[in-house]
């Protein structure tokens, strides 16, 4: 390592540090398991931290790390071949409803987050990418490898299934001021 890489790297690390928060976000979103998440978090910050010295000046660490999460967590489907199991897991939703006792805000908030872990991978990781994470369009498109419009399409396939399986629970508000729905394009 020369004299000039190492205050690069280091500050590189240090950046990293400051976007754990997210990206453990982000594969808690895509794995809907918080030791598997972490453990997806901990291998991504590996690989990240080996080829530091791969990382393009002009690039986004966050969009760096987002795109090394989301291709270890496909990595990951491929590899177990859980796809199969994970699509019938979804199947089997629990119809049960959260016993009402004043927590109309928390009951809302737990039926959003069953409604994204019930989206497909595609359309969840691309609609936490864009409506919870905020990044534009291109961003969740160089994050996914999939052109823009493969984006937008997801994002929007993902919005109106959530608008859906959310419209009985809420009255027909179809997921309105849930703030998920917002999105920055």
């Amino acid at each position: 390592m020369t004299e000039t890489t190492r205050p690069r790297e280091e500050a590189l690390r240090e950046q990293m540090v400051g976007l754990l928060p997210r990206i453990r976000r982000f594969a808690r979103g895509l794995t809907k398991d918080p030791d598997r998440a972490d453990d997806l978090v901990q291998e991504a910050c590996e690989r990240a931290l080996g080829r530091l010295h791969q990382f393009a000046e002009d690039s986004r660490l966050d969009s760096w790390l987002y795109r090394i999460v989301y291709t270890r967590w496909i990595d990951r489907l491929r590899r177990s071949k859980t796809r199969s199991a994970h699509l019938a897991l979804l199947n089997k939703q629990e119809s049960e409803e959260p016993a009402g006792n004043g927590t109309a805000g928390l009951d809302k908030l737990l039926d959003v987050k069953d409604a994204l872990a019930a989206l497909p991978q595609e359309h969840r990781a691309a609609v936490l990418l864009v409506g919870v994470e905020g990044h534009s369009y291109a961003e969740a498109a160089a994050v996914m490898d999939v052109p823009v419009g493969t984006v937008a399409s997801r994002v929007a396939r993902g919005r109106s299934m959530l608008a859906e399986m959310l419209s009985p629970r809420s009255g027909g508000v179809q997921g309105k001021g849930y703030g998920v729905m917002e999105v920055k394009k």
